[in-house]
């Protein structure tokens, strides 16, 4: 008989850095055996830790509240942030998204009532305003929402072209706002290129291959970025600065990450890549294996590897 699907929610905090804040989070979010905690990847240069956790309907909506409300106690996006502190990250809060997911259209009214559950409880009981997007929001995207940052959304607040789907009309001061949708699963994938490639070119590539590029990928979003290097090779020394192409893939079955790396190399060469997170097994069909991958096999990073299907 084939165990039945749990749905999956991705929490995405802004804290990368301070292990003690992003173990306490990730204690919080398996804390009572609402949920399973399934993957935790940390980037100290995007600034950000994302959660892949699995649950029934009911039991990890609680999961999530619980793990929202340490991450709040613990971490301080307002204004009084050092920019140094903020990493490469787009983001308009200290959960900035949280996402339930389901891996069957069967899951999918399941997942949507799970979600809007967790948004009253995190903006209604945690005072953090909430903003839907996705499916649940007529379409509206995580972009549109974080153009321009906390201080963007601020400002639409003010001027009534945006408001919380639930929870307060501002942004809380130290926890700012969070954004909750139902989906499939995506896939968060980062090209690193090799030199002589510059953060320009990792921009260039980025806007060509996202999705309203001159040769967008359909549902890629992509942004360039420049991180430092976590080792020293003949290229690029410990601490100096790589371009980075950092994608994420909204219909990994459609578009495999095969066609992201063939898109992207098609204009530089690619150094290594990583996951962050879970992806679905077959959105790994085709790529090569000359790729070399930030944390060694990617099919170990599959969701059905850590659901043990």
């Amino acid at each position: 008989m084939t165990p039945l699907k749990p749905l999956l929610a991705v929490p995405n905090v802004s804290e990368g850095r301070n292990q003690a804040t992003i173990d306490q989070v990730a204690q919080a979010f398996a804390a009572g055996a609402m949920s399973r905690l399934l993957d935790v990847h940390c980037d100290p240069d995007h600034h950000r830790a994302v959660f892949t956790l699995a649950g029934a309907q009911g039991q990890l909506s609680r999961a999530l509240v619980a793990g929202t409300r340490m991450a709040i106690e613990r971490i301080d996006v307002g204004e009084g942030r050092d920019p140094a502190d903020i990493g490469a990250h787009p983001h308009v809060g200290a959960v900035d998204v949280i996402p339930l997911v389901y891996l069957d259209t069967t899951q999918r009214g399941a997942a949507c009532a799970e979600a809007l559950v967790v948004a009253h409880e995190v903006g209604e009981g945690l005072g953090v305003p909430v903003f839907l997007y996705g499916e649940l929001a007529q379409g509206r995207t995580r972009a549109e929402l974080r153009r321009g940052g906390a201080r963007g959304l601020t400002e639409r607040l003010a001027r009534g072209e945006v408001r919380p789907d639930f929870g307060p009309p501002r942004l809380h001061p130290t926890a700012g706002a969070t954004l909750v949708a139902a989906r499939e699963p995506l896939v968060a994938f980062n090209l690193e290129l090799a030199p002589p490639a510059t953060l320009q070119d990792a921009k260039r590539i980025a806007g060509v291959i996202r999705e309203d590029g001159s040769r967008g990928l359909p549902g890629v979003r992509a942004i360039g970025v420049a991180l430092r290097a976590r080792t020293h090779t003949r290229d690029t020394p410990l601490g100096h600065m790589v371009p980075q192409v950092s994608t994420n893939v909204e219909r990994p079955l459609e578009v495999p990450l095969k066609a992201v790396a063939d898109a992207v190399s098609a204009h530089a060469e690619i150094a290594r890549v990583e996951l962050v997170g879970l992806t679905p097994r077959a959105a790994l069909e085709g790529l090569s294996g000359d790729l070399f991958f930030v944390g060694g096999d990617p099919m170990a990073q599959t969701i059905e590897n850590a659901l043990g299907f």
